[in-house]
């Protein structure tokens, strides 16, 4: 297993440890639940250096970027990002991801879901016929989220960048609790605000910006959070996580990721995307609720009435917020209506739930 500069921070607080993709990775600390109402209602911190960062260059990388991604790069502008995916050739999804533009026209990040990085470089190095600078980062960049309503009013005395008037999906570089050159970014996987900052972990960064966030933090409340409760804000949002929520066999028409699929270029699967849209396509990604008591998990059947399977969850939970399971599948067109009624099969048991808006909060 490998570490992220802050493994031995996590393991001193006492946090609870597990591997994943390939790290060894804080689960949680206090709980989930403590966790989880922490960032709703206050700020917590997110190790999240696992993640894999590419950056793209030269006068070709935005050419590049339109082809292999879905949504629309030449929108960007410095100090903007967006959500987008990389599509396969059948109509599938190779990994989801954000692109940051650093300078326009001309370099751009690629911030890549950790049990991702080498197949997303070898798939986006598959179409670099022009040239175009790549280099992974991945393993000297630091990642930390620090998320929650009260995250940037906390932080704010760390840095010379403005981040109480940050926009959602912008960015800024500045200097941060005294490290120079650190992207401070309006975007997180939790629905409750923050920052994301991003910085090359030389002369001890890490460590200097772990202990001034929690030397300024602490007395605010500030905690560190785990992956747990990482996963349970997500889903409360309905955000999709690769893997659970999309893959490889689903596309972003069926995950209702139609606004991050722009047909006014050209890319891998365009036809195949154009066309179910124009049809409609056959399964969708719904949110749904337990009626009867058991929580859907991943991989479960989803039924009809008769027990006829109609679909699959793909991801499932107790929601802290809501204090009720809540959950996402694919099902059947038919079945996408607020209201459905659907079952999940949970240990030879049809169990009522019912289709839902996105987000649950």
């Amino acid at each position: 297993m490998k570490n992220t500069p802050f493994t031995q921070k996590h393991i001193a607080l006492g946090a609870k440890m597990a591997e994943f993709a390939g790290y060894n990775m804080p689960i949680s600390y206090s709980g989930i639940n403590d966790e989880h109402a922490t960032v709703r209602a206050n700020a917590g911190v997110f190790d999240v250096s696992h993640m894999g960062e590419f950056i793209l260059k030269g006068p070709q990388a935005v050419e590049l970027l339109q082809r292999i991604t879905t949504n629309d790069v030449s929108k960007l502008t410095v100090g903007k990002a967006q959500y987008s995916c990389l599509p396969n050739k059948e109509g599938g999804i190779v990994d989801d991801l954000l692109v940051y533009c650093l300078e326009e026209n001309n370099a751009y990040m690629l911030v890549v879901n950790a049990s991702n990085i080498e197949k997303d470089w070898k798939w986006i190095e598959s179409f670099n016929t022009n040239n175009v600078e790549m280099h992974n980062i991945s393993e000297k960049t630091c990642l930390l989220a620090i998320q929650g309503p009260n995250a940037t009013r906390i932080l704010q005395p760390l840095t010379d960048v403005d981040i109480l008037n940050l926009k959602y999906y912008t960015f800024a570089k500045g200097r941060f609790a005294g490290v120079e050159n650190v992207l401070i970014s309006a975007t997180g996987y939790t629905g409750s605000g923050g920052v994301e900052i991003y910085f090359e972990n030389k002369d001890d960064a890490a460590n200097i910006i772990w202990d001034a966030i929690f030397g300024t933090g602490a007395a605010q409340g500030i905690k560190p959070i785990g992956l747990g409760a990482r996963d349970t804000l997500r889903l409360e949002m309905g955000f999709c996580l690769y893997g659970n929520d999309i893959d490889d066999t689903t596309s972003p028409i069926e995950a209702g990721l139609g606004w991050i699929t722009k047909f006014a270029k050209d890319f891998n699967s365009k036809e195949i995307f154009e066309k179910q849209k124009a049809a409609g396509p056959k399964k969708k990604l719904v949110g749904f609720e337990m009626i009867e008591k058991g929580i859907a998990r991943q991989h479960y059947d989803i039924k009809d009435f008769e027990g006829a399977i109609i679909g699959r969850v793909t991801s499932g939970t107790q929601s802290p917020s809501l204090g009720k399971a809540i959950a996402m599948g694919y099902v059947d067109v038919q079945y996408t209506s607020v209201d459905s009624e659907i079952y999940i099969s949970i240990r030879n048991t049809l169990l009522k739930a019912k289709v839902v808006k996105i987000p649950f909060v």
